[in-house]
């Protein structure tokens, strides 16, 4: 029987470690410790396969082969500070190369499980390095993980592959490289590039000259709640998703747009994430016959948030979503204080977020998130045949 959903993991992937650094490997090792404590990895059909690491000619479909060269270089313990690498937010390791080949390599084989219907669905928690370019690491991201596994399923015969990106920050990266490829399409929804990095992500970013319209950006108000967000979402992402008509759909779900992460200004909670991850489900069975790869990404408050937000996840691509009010299993509760003594330790899988939104139509008097997503809408809609002031599009 063919595996339903496809779990790239192994504990190698913890070596991805910068050290004292806030991309810290234990927001995934927690996670995957919950879900499976709560059974979520035990279900019919769920298959956890170890990882191979990506080859140097498989990063090369996205990296400069200098650039590799240089991680290489940098993970032998040799100084190096070039290329965005030595830096406070990239700064070096031993066995830097090796961790992130590992990332990259898990993520380009969810890809191709899917796109080869070997699994209907897929997940590598540990990948969504949506920052890394071609030439240079940035934002905490060295090889660029969803860029590669994208370039695969191109390669293997894809001619429309859409990546939504529901990260705190925009998907910067992986826009750069599919810019002007009209097979691929990205949306980013993330808060405003006015009050956080990359300083990318605005609106007018639509795509080159081959490919006009092919790049999506909803650039949030700081302080955007659940509703809001799903408000902004379901008026821009559906109706570009329903035009498109992509083959496979790609998420890359970072977790830091909970209203505690300490590196961002959004105000969700793990309700309004796991409705997120709801809604992408139904829009990977409605616009891509159910093929959806998923990755991690960013996300900081490394106990409150991100174990509970990725399990959510895992357990929207594995079956049934998990209650909300269920609550976090004794063991997992030790092992999280016993790995972060100080940080607070949730009792259960919700925050007691509200999920309910309201539908945006155009009005005179538009909050934040209204112009936000008339803004959007503006300027990529007519690329679709779409009517931007039209709220059934």
């Amino acid at each position: 029987m063919r595996m339903s959903t496809l779990v790239v993991w192994d504990e190698r992937l913890l070596a991805y470690d910068m050290g004292d650094h806030p991309l810290d490997p234990v927001r995934v090792e927690l996670t995957m410790a919950l879900a499976r404590e709560l059974g979520v990895l035990d279900r019919p059909g769920v298959v956890v396969e170890p990882v191979e690491a990506a080859t140097d000619a498989m990063l090369a479909t996205v990296h400069d082969p200098d650039y590799i060269a240089v991680v290489k270089a940098a993970s032998t313990g040799r100084r190096v500070s070039i290329m965005g690498l030595g830096t406070s937010d990239n700064p070096t390791f031993e066995g830097m190369h090796e961790a992130s080949a590992l990332i990259a390599g898990a993520t380009r084989r969810a890809a191709e499980a899917v796109w080869r219907g070997e699994a209907e669905r897929a997940v590598s928690i540990s990948g969504g390095l949506h920052h890394a370019m071609p030439a240079r690491a940035s934002g905490f991201c060295v090889y660029n993980d969803p860029a590669v596994a994208i370039k695969r399923v191109l390669e293997l015969g894809a001619e429309r592959v859409a990546y939504v990106d529901i990260d705190v920050h925009h998907g910067d990266g992986v826009q750069e490289v599919f810019y002007d490829d009209p097979r691929v399409l990205t949306i980013s929804l993330h808060e405003s590039p006015r009050t956080l990095f990359p300083g990318t992500g605005f609106p007018d970013e639509t795509g080159g000259p081959a490919a006009p319209g092919s790049a999506v950006n909803v650039a949030l108000p700081p302080g955007t709640t659940d509703e809001l967000w799903l408000r902004a979402f379901h008026a821009v992402v559906p109706g570009i998703l329903r035009a498109f008509q992509p083959q496979l759909l790609f998420t890359q779900c970072g977790a830091d747009t909970y209203h505690h992460d300490p590196l961002a200004n959004l105000r969700l909670t793990v309700d309004g994430q796991r409705a997120a991850y709801l809604a992408l489900r139904d829009l990977a069975q409605e616009t891509a016959g159910g093929k959806w790869v998923a990755s991690g990404g960013g996300g900081y408050a490394l106990v409150e948030c991100v174990p509970r937000a990725w399990t959510h996840l895992l357990a929207v691509l594995t079956g049934d979503p998990l209650d909300p009010a269920s609550p976090t299993p004794p063991a997992w509760q030790e092992l999280a204080r016993a790995r972060r003594p100080r940080h607070q330790v949730p009792a259960t899988m919700t925050d007691g977020g509200s999920t309910t939104w309201t539908p945006w139509v155009p009005g005179d008097t538009p909050s934040q998130v209204d112009r936000a997503i008339m803004a959007t809408r503006n300027a990529v809609f007519p690329s679709f045949g779409l009517d931007p002031h039209d709220p059934r599009d």
